[in-house]
């Protein structure tokens, strides 16, 4: 790992405040000093509230349902024709067999799609839903198509986690290949250890993001960004149940540090990492519309957010949590920024553990992080999870009046990904 942090510190001195300086040359320089038309923008960014796996509202809908409803909302909330499509690309980690992309087909069919907008799916594990997000922008910018639906959808109650595959006997030989194969709890020990996070920092930021994402729902905070779900339940006497599913189940509100540290660790014997500082296995959708901003003003729509760049890196796979240290110096510098220009940064909080390293190690300000709860609380439907941090992190720019912000995310087998987004102001 010491040549990914010799790259990350690289990054870091190059981001500081003494290696660029803060006047006007360096701002007319950067790519977001003024608005163009052939800028990529977001003019709808929605997400489904999100499920406990195997015992929530989701557990008994299928990926294609879930992500149905947000699919719908995006072209009639903004009224773009639903034949205007040029593509649907969604992330996704765990599909069923080979059924990811037949899921993705009926749930635009199911939402009202004709039956020539095409789709697919991307597989970046943790960041599939902001990869897809990067893809769709790539292709409007090269000219594939005009306007595009980016997203992201993960059903862990019908698909589980785990390998499941044959082990490659060389790759265990291999000093660093053999760490894709480590559980990802291992690897949050792993980072614990070596940046010694203690057990308490760990469950001290879990009771954080329960308490941030707790009064995010008291005070209606993500009631724009969420899409109401018709769902199926059963009652005390087994009998079904039409609801309205609109709020985030994880979130604990009475979650205390004297709770979390009756835990055991689940990881590894007399380790840090519980059930109480990881992240939650999830259900839930996300969806985007994405295409140029001079598209948005013939349409007369108005700009949510302007993708301004995406960078992917790789890390020790046995570290893999540390990804987003690196990545998002990497996806600032490209949009020609610098750390302490970024209002908002939405990181995934894999584990604690993780997340408070990437924090420390960049330096910064933790009112500015995950303001409204991460995955310890609200949970973490791995190919759903970038296009939830970018609809959380665009409407509560807006809420803000902030103009920049990032989404970040930690990937297994040794990556981490990020992108940073700009608000007209």
């Amino acid at each position: 790992m010491e040549s990914g942090l010799s790259r990350l510190d690289v990054l870091a001195r190059h981001l500081s405040v003494s290696e660029v300086a803060d006047d006007a040359e360096f701002l007319s320089q950067s790519p977001t000093a003024a608005k163009s038309g052939d800028d990529i923008v977001l003019v709808s960014s929605v997400r489904t509230a999100i499920g406990r796996a195997k015992r929530g509202a989701f557990k008994d809908l299928g990926a294609d349902e879930m992500l149905s409803p947000v699919l719908k909302h995006v072209c009639e909330s903004t009224g773009v024709p639903k034949d205007k499509i040029g593509d649907i690309v969604i992330g996704t980690v765990l599909p069923s067999g080979s059924r990811g992309a037949t899921e993705v087909r009926i749930a635009a069919l199911l939402a009202g799609y004709p039956e020539e907008v095409p789709c697919t799916t991307v597989n970046r594990q943790c960041s599939s839903g902001l990869q897809a997000i990067a893809n769709v922008a790539s292709a409007i910018q090269a000219g594939f198509y005009e306007i595009g639906i980016a997203g992201g959808v993960e059903s862990m109650s019908k698909n589980a986690m785990g390998w499941d595959g044959d082990i490659n006997q060389k790759a265990l030989e291999h000093p660093k290949a053999k760490g894709c194969y480590l559980p990802m709890g291992q690897t949050s020990e792993n980072v614990a250890e070596k940046y010694g996070i203690s057990r308490d920092v760990q469950d001290k930021f879990a009771v954080l993001s329960h308490q941030r994402a707790a009064v995010a729902i008291r005070d209606g905070k993500f009631k724009d960004e969420i899409v109401p779900v018709q769902v199926t339940v059963q009652d005390k006497d087994g009998n079904p149940v039409q609801k309205i599913f609109d709020t985030d189940e994880g979130v604990r509100a009475d979650t205390t540090l004297a709770g979390l540290n009756k835990l055991k660790a689940a990881f590894k014997e007399g380790g840090s990492t519980t059930a109480g500082n990881a992240s939650q296995v999830s259900d839930g959708a996300a969806a985007a519309l994405l295409m140029k901003r001079s598209t948005a003003q013939r349409l007369g729509l108005p700009v949510l957010g302007v993708f301004r760049s995406f960078a992917a890196v790789g890390v020790d796979p046995a570290v893999m949590g540390i990804g987003p240290a690196v990545a998002i110096p990497a996806a600032v510098q490209q949009a020609g920024l610098r750390l302490q220009d970024i209002d908002l940064f939405e990181i995934n909080e894999a584990f604690a553990s993780q997340a408070t390293f990437c924090v420390n190690h960049l330096g910064l300000d933790t009112e500015k992080v995950n303001v409204n709860g991460g995955a310890i609380a609200l949970g973490h439907p791995l190919g759903c999870t970038g296009a939830r941090l970018t609809a959380s992190l665009l409407h509560e720019m807006k809420r803000r009046g902030s103009r920049y912000g990032v989404v970040s995310m930690c990937i297994g087998s040794g990556m981490g990904a990020a992108a940073v987004y700009e608000r007209d102001v």
